[in-house]
Protein backbone atom coordinates (compact mmCIF):
# COMPACT_ATOMS: atom_id res chain seq x y z
CA UNK A 1 0.00 0.00 0.00
CA UNK A 2 2.99 2.30 0.46
CA UNK A 3 3.15 2.39 -2.82
CA UNK A 4 0.06 4.14 -3.73
CA UNK A 5 0.90 7.28 -1.58
CA UNK A 6 5.22 7.51 -1.51
CA UNK A 7 4.49 10.96 -3.43
CA UNK A 8 1.97 12.01 -1.21
CA UNK A 9 4.59 12.31 1.69
CA UNK A 10 6.06 15.89 1.67
CA UNK A 11 4.08 18.93 3.39
CA UNK A 12 4.18 21.88 1.69
CA UNK A 13 4.41 24.95 3.66
CA UNK A 14 2.96 27.57 1.67
CA UNK A 15 -0.48 25.78 2.09
CA UNK A 16 0.34 25.36 6.28
CA UNK A 17 0.81 29.02 6.49
CA UNK A 18 -2.01 30.44 4.65
CA UNK A 19 -4.32 27.69 6.00
CA UNK A 20 -3.39 28.62 9.53
CA UNK A 21 -3.31 32.55 9.04
CA UNK A 22 -6.59 32.82 7.37
CA UNK A 23 -8.27 30.65 10.06
CA UNK A 24 -6.80 32.50 13.01
CA UNK A 25 -7.33 35.82 11.47
CA UNK A 26 -11.22 34.84 10.64
CA UNK A 27 -11.56 33.34 13.69
CA UNK A 28 -9.64 36.14 16.12
CA UNK A 29 -12.15 38.75 14.54
CA UNK A 30 -14.94 37.03 14.66
CA UNK A 31 -14.20 36.80 18.44
CA UNK A 32 -13.72 40.68 18.58
CA UNK A 33 -16.63 41.17 16.76
CA UNK A 34 -19.08 39.08 18.94
CA UNK A 35 -17.47 41.33 21.59
CA UNK A 36 -18.54 44.32 20.13
CA UNK A 37 -22.29 43.94 19.89
CA UNK A 38 -24.55 43.14 21.85
CA UNK A 39 -27.58 40.16 22.34
CA UNK A 40 -28.48 37.66 19.64
CA UNK A 41 -26.28 39.45 16.64
CA UNK A 42 -23.17 38.34 18.83
CA UNK A 43 -24.04 34.57 18.23
CA UNK A 44 -23.49 34.37 14.64
CA UNK A 45 -19.85 35.85 14.70
CA UNK A 46 -19.28 33.89 17.94
CA UNK A 47 -20.30 30.53 15.98
CA UNK A 48 -17.89 31.60 13.28
CA UNK A 49 -15.18 31.88 15.52
CA UNK A 50 -15.57 28.59 17.01
CA UNK A 51 -15.24 26.65 13.37
CA UNK A 52 -12.12 28.89 12.55
CA UNK A 53 -10.60 29.28 16.13
CA UNK A 54 -10.95 25.23 16.14
CA UNK A 55 -9.04 24.99 12.98
CA UNK A 56 -6.35 26.60 13.69
CA UNK A 57 -6.03 25.01 16.73
CA UNK A 58 -6.30 21.29 15.03
CA UNK A 59 -2.63 22.13 13.34
CA UNK A 60 -1.35 20.94 16.36
CA UNK A 61 -1.68 17.61 15.01
CA UNK A 62 -0.04 18.24 12.00
CA UNK A 63 3.24 20.22 14.55
CA UNK A 64 3.16 16.91 16.24
CA UNK A 65 3.78 14.83 12.96
CA UNK A 66 6.11 17.20 10.70
CA UNK A 67 9.23 17.94 11.67
CA UNK A 68 10.55 21.23 12.09
CA UNK A 69 13.03 21.32 9.38
CA UNK A 70 10.28 20.63 6.75
CA UNK A 71 7.81 23.52 8.34
CA UNK A 72 10.26 26.28 9.35
CA UNK A 73 8.95 28.65 11.48
CA UNK A 74 5.51 27.05 11.58
CA UNK A 75 5.16 26.18 15.36
CA UNK A 76 6.52 29.27 16.15
CA UNK A 77 4.05 31.25 14.64
CA UNK A 78 1.20 29.30 15.40
CA UNK A 79 1.53 29.28 18.92
CA UNK A 80 1.78 32.97 18.61
CA UNK A 81 -1.41 33.13 16.51
CA UNK A 82 -3.25 30.38 17.82
CA UNK A 83 -1.66 28.25 21.22
CA UNK A 84 -0.63 30.90 23.67
CA UNK A 85 -3.97 32.83 23.32
CA UNK A 86 -6.01 29.64 23.84
CA UNK A 87 -4.05 28.71 26.46
CA UNK A 88 -2.71 25.12 24.66
CA UNK A 89 0.31 25.23 23.71
CA UNK A 90 2.67 22.91 21.26
CA UNK A 91 4.04 21.73 24.38
CA UNK A 92 0.81 20.05 25.09
CA UNK A 93 1.17 17.99 22.48
CA UNK A 94 4.85 17.52 21.34
CA UNK A 95 6.17 14.61 22.25
CA UNK A 96 3.30 13.38 23.72
CA UNK A 97 0.44 12.45 20.83
CA UNK A 98 3.27 10.11 19.08
CA UNK A 99 3.05 7.78 22.14
CA UNK A 100 -0.46 7.74 20.82
CA UNK A 101 0.59 6.32 17.67
CA UNK A 102 3.59 3.81 18.57
CA UNK A 103 2.92 0.11 18.25
CA UNK A 104 4.29 -0.54 21.82
CA UNK A 105 1.92 1.88 23.22
CA UNK A 106 -1.00 2.43 20.96
CA UNK A 107 -4.33 1.20 23.23
CA UNK A 108 -1.95 0.65 26.70
CA UNK A 109 -2.17 2.50 29.91
CA UNK A 110 1.02 4.30 28.65
CA UNK A 111 -1.38 5.73 25.23
CA UNK A 112 -2.59 9.59 26.36
CA UNK A 113 -5.06 9.54 24.09
CA UNK A 114 -6.98 6.24 24.76
CA UNK A 115 -9.63 4.99 27.12
CA UNK A 116 -11.99 1.67 26.66
CA UNK A 117 -14.97 3.74 25.76
CA UNK A 118 -15.88 0.95 24.08
CA UNK A 119 -16.72 -0.55 27.42
CA UNK A 120 -18.79 2.03 29.73
CA UNK A 121 -21.05 4.70 27.68
CA UNK A 122 -20.69 6.57 31.35
CA UNK A 123 -16.87 6.77 30.76
CA UNK A 124 -17.66 8.49 27.21
CA UNK A 125 -20.61 10.90 28.53
CA UNK A 126 -18.32 11.94 31.45
CA UNK A 127 -15.42 12.37 28.89
CA UNK A 128 -17.80 14.52 26.40
CA UNK A 129 -19.06 16.61 29.62
CA UNK A 130 -15.33 17.02 31.75
CA UNK A 131 -14.46 18.96 27.97
CA UNK A 132 -16.56 21.74 29.28
CA UNK A 133 -13.95 22.47 31.82
CA UNK A 134 -10.78 22.29 30.14
CA UNK A 135 -10.29 25.90 29.18
CA UNK A 136 -10.34 26.16 33.50
CA UNK A 137 -8.31 23.76 33.81
CA UNK A 138 -5.42 25.19 31.27
CA UNK A 139 -6.28 28.50 32.80
CA UNK A 140 -5.02 27.20 36.41
CA UNK A 141 -1.98 25.15 34.95
CA UNK A 142 -0.44 28.02 32.66
CA UNK A 143 -1.41 31.36 34.57
CA UNK A 144 -1.54 30.19 38.28
CA UNK A 145 0.33 27.31 38.85
CA UNK A 146 2.93 27.81 35.85
CA UNK A 147 4.74 30.97 37.97
CA UNK A 148 4.95 29.36 41.22
CA UNK A 149 6.65 26.20 39.47
CA UNK A 150 9.52 28.95 38.25
CA UNK A 151 10.28 29.80 42.20
CA UNK A 152 9.69 25.87 42.95
CA UNK A 153 11.85 22.97 41.33
CA UNK A 154 10.47 20.15 43.05
CA UNK A 155 6.91 22.04 41.73
CA UNK A 156 7.73 22.14 38.69
CA UNK A 157 8.84 19.23 37.54
CA UNK A 158 5.70 17.40 39.25
CA UNK A 159 3.81 20.32 37.33
CA UNK A 160 5.86 19.12 33.59
CA UNK A 161 4.62 15.21 34.25
CA UNK A 162 1.09 15.16 35.49
CA UNK A 163 -0.31 18.30 34.22
CA UNK A 164 1.41 19.29 30.97
CA UNK A 165 0.24 17.24 28.52
CA UNK A 166 -3.04 17.46 26.46
CA UNK A 167 -4.10 13.35 27.49
CA UNK A 168 -7.17 11.61 28.39
CA UNK A 169 -5.58 8.75 29.94
CA UNK A 170 -5.06 10.19 33.49
CA UNK A 171 -2.45 7.56 34.37
CA UNK A 172 -0.47 8.81 31.84
CA UNK A 173 2.86 10.23 32.83
CA UNK A 174 4.94 12.51 30.91
CA UNK A 175 9.06 12.20 31.12
CA UNK A 176 10.56 15.21 31.83
CA UNK A 177 13.46 15.26 29.75
CA UNK A 178 15.81 18.59 29.65
CA UNK A 179 14.63 18.91 26.38
CA UNK A 180 11.02 18.95 27.37
CA UNK A 181 12.22 21.08 30.55
CA UNK A 182 13.58 23.56 28.45
CA UNK A 183 10.17 23.66 25.68
CA UNK A 184 7.93 24.00 28.73
CA UNK A 185 9.48 26.46 30.59
CA UNK A 186 9.81 28.97 27.15
CA UNK A 187 6.87 28.34 26.26
CA UNK A 188 5.32 28.85 29.56
CA UNK A 189 7.12 32.26 29.71
CA UNK A 190 5.57 33.49 26.64
CA UNK A 191 2.03 32.51 27.74
CA UNK A 192 2.44 34.57 30.79
CA UNK A 193 3.77 37.78 29.27
CA UNK A 194 1.07 37.59 26.25
CA UNK A 195 -1.79 36.96 29.21
CA UNK A 196 -0.33 39.57 31.14
CA UNK A 197 -1.07 42.43 28.52
CA UNK A 198 -4.57 40.91 27.35
CA UNK A 199 -5.63 40.90 30.90
CA UNK A 200 -3.91 44.71 30.78
CA UNK A 201 -5.62 45.87 27.78
CA UNK A 202 -9.13 43.80 27.25
CA UNK A 203 -12.66 44.44 28.56
CA UNK A 204 -13.85 41.63 31.15
CA UNK A 205 -16.77 40.55 28.11
CA UNK A 206 -13.69 39.71 25.77
CA UNK A 207 -12.73 36.71 28.17
CA UNK A 208 -16.21 35.84 29.03
CA UNK A 209 -16.42 35.24 24.78
CA UNK A 210 -13.09 34.03 25.28
CA UNK A 211 -14.02 30.65 27.58
CA UNK A 212 -17.43 29.57 25.98
CA UNK A 213 -15.76 30.03 22.22
CA UNK A 214 -12.82 27.83 24.18
CA UNK A 215 -15.29 25.30 25.31
CA UNK A 216 -17.30 24.79 22.67
CA UNK A 217 -13.97 24.20 20.72
CA UNK A 218 -13.11 21.57 23.44
CA UNK A 219 -16.28 19.91 23.31
CA UNK A 220 -16.04 20.11 19.54
CA UNK A 221 -13.10 17.98 19.86
CA UNK A 222 -13.61 15.91 22.28
CA UNK A 223 -16.46 14.34 20.06
CA UNK A 224 -14.62 13.75 17.31
CA UNK A 225 -11.98 12.30 19.53
CA UNK A 226 -15.03 9.58 20.38
CA UNK A 227 -15.59 9.38 16.73
CA UNK A 228 -12.13 8.28 15.36
CA UNK A 229 -11.40 5.25 17.04
CA UNK A 230 -13.46 2.04 18.13
CA UNK A 231 -11.96 1.53 21.33
CA UNK A 232 -12.42 -1.58 21.47
CA UNK A 233 -8.83 -2.28 22.87
CA UNK A 234 -8.20 -4.71 25.60
CA UNK A 235 -4.76 -2.83 26.95
CA UNK A 236 -2.48 -4.68 24.46
CA UNK A 237 -0.26 -2.93 21.98
CA UNK A 238 -1.82 -3.67 18.92
CA UNK A 239 0.21 -3.99 15.24
CA UNK A 240 -0.27 -0.83 12.38
CA UNK A 241 -2.90 -3.14 10.96
CA UNK A 242 -4.96 -3.37 14.28
CA UNK A 243 -4.49 0.21 14.52
CA UNK A 244 -6.26 0.92 11.18
CA UNK A 245 -8.82 -1.78 12.22
CA UNK A 246 -9.79 -0.28 15.42
CA UNK A 247 -9.71 3.60 13.97
CA UNK A 248 -13.03 5.18 11.82
CA UNK A 249 -12.29 7.14 8.93
CA UNK A 250 -15.26 9.69 7.64
CA UNK A 251 -14.40 10.82 4.37
CA UNK A 252 -18.53 12.16 3.64
CA UNK A 253 -20.53 14.58 3.65
CA UNK A 254 -17.74 17.27 3.03
CA UNK A 255 -19.34 19.43 5.92
CA UNK A 256 -17.44 16.99 7.74
CA UNK A 257 -14.18 19.10 7.73
CA UNK A 258 -15.94 21.92 10.15
CA UNK A 259 -15.91 19.06 13.05
CA UNK A 260 -12.64 17.58 11.79
CA UNK A 261 -10.58 20.06 10.23
CA UNK A 262 -7.33 19.29 8.71
CA UNK A 263 -7.21 16.13 7.62
CA UNK A 264 -8.77 14.65 10.77
CA UNK A 265 -11.91 12.83 8.75
CA UNK A 266 -8.88 10.24 7.60
CA UNK A 267 -8.57 8.84 10.83
CA UNK A 268 -7.87 5.61 10.34
CA UNK A 269 -5.57 6.53 7.12
CA UNK A 270 -3.61 8.46 9.07
CA UNK A 271 -3.23 6.46 11.58
CA UNK A 272 -1.85 3.49 8.92
CA UNK A 273 0.33 6.81 7.15
CA UNK A 274 1.09 9.31 10.24
CA UNK A 275 3.54 11.18 7.81
CA UNK A 276 0.85 12.07 5.34
CA UNK A 277 0.44 15.96 5.37
CA UNK A 278 -3.48 16.88 6.01
CA UNK A 279 -3.05 18.36 2.46
CA UNK A 280 -2.39 14.92 0.92
CA UNK A 281 -4.75 12.58 3.01
CA UNK A 282 -7.84 13.66 0.80
CA UNK A 283 -6.49 12.61 -2.24
CA UNK A 284 -4.33 9.48 -0.35
CA UNK A 285 -7.90 8.31 0.75
CA UNK A 286 -9.25 8.12 -3.35
CA UNK A 287 -6.14 6.24 -4.55
CA UNK A 288 -6.14 3.66 -1.53
CA UNK A 289 -10.22 2.90 -1.49
CA UNK A 290 -10.71 2.96 -5.06
CA UNK A 291 -6.95 0.65 -5.75
CA UNK A 292 -7.38 -2.03 -2.87
CA UNK A 293 -9.01 -4.96 -3.22
CA UNK A 294 -12.89 -4.76 -1.70
CA UNK A 295 -11.57 -7.41 1.14
CA UNK A 296 -9.19 -4.81 1.72
CA UNK A 297 -9.29 -3.77 5.84
CA UNK A 298 -9.67 0.39 4.69
CA UNK A 299 -12.98 -0.63 3.28
CA UNK A 300 -14.25 -1.94 6.61
CA UNK A 301 -13.40 1.28 9.00
CA UNK A 302 -15.41 3.83 7.10
CA UNK A 303 -18.65 5.81 9.10
CA UNK A 304 -21.18 7.61 7.39
CA UNK A 305 -20.94 10.70 9.93
CA UNK A 306 -20.04 11.48 13.63
CA UNK A 307 -23.49 10.89 15.05
CA UNK A 308 -23.30 7.52 13.66
CA UNK A 309 -19.61 6.58 15.11
CA UNK A 310 -20.86 8.11 18.50
CA UNK A 311 -23.87 6.40 18.56
CA UNK A 312 -22.21 2.89 17.97
CA UNK A 313 -19.78 3.74 20.64
CA UNK A 314 -22.25 4.16 23.02
CA UNK A 315 -24.62 1.63 21.98
CA UNK A 316 -21.47 -0.99 22.30
CA UNK A 317 -21.00 0.92 26.03
CA UNK A 318 -24.19 0.27 26.92
CA UNK A 319 -23.99 -3.60 25.83
CA UNK A 320 -20.91 -4.15 28.01
CA UNK A 321 -22.43 -2.29 30.78
CA UNK A 322 -25.91 -4.23 31.04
Amino acid sequence: MIDLVRDLQKPRPGIYRVDLLLSATIGWGALALAVALSGWHALVPAIVAVLALYRALCFIHEISHQSRRSLPGFEAAWNLTTGFPLLLPSLVYAGVHTNHHRLSTYGTEHDPEYLPFARSARMTAAFAAQSLLLPAAFALRFLLLAPVAFLVPRFDRWLIVHFSSLSMNVRYRREATPQIVRMVHRQSAGILVMWVAMIFYLPLRFFAFWYAISAAISLINSLRTLGAHAYRGEGAPLSREGQLQDSIDTPGPRWGVLWAPVGLRFHALHHYFPGIPYHNLGEAYRRVTTQLPPDAAIHTVRSDGLWRSLNALVRAGLRREA
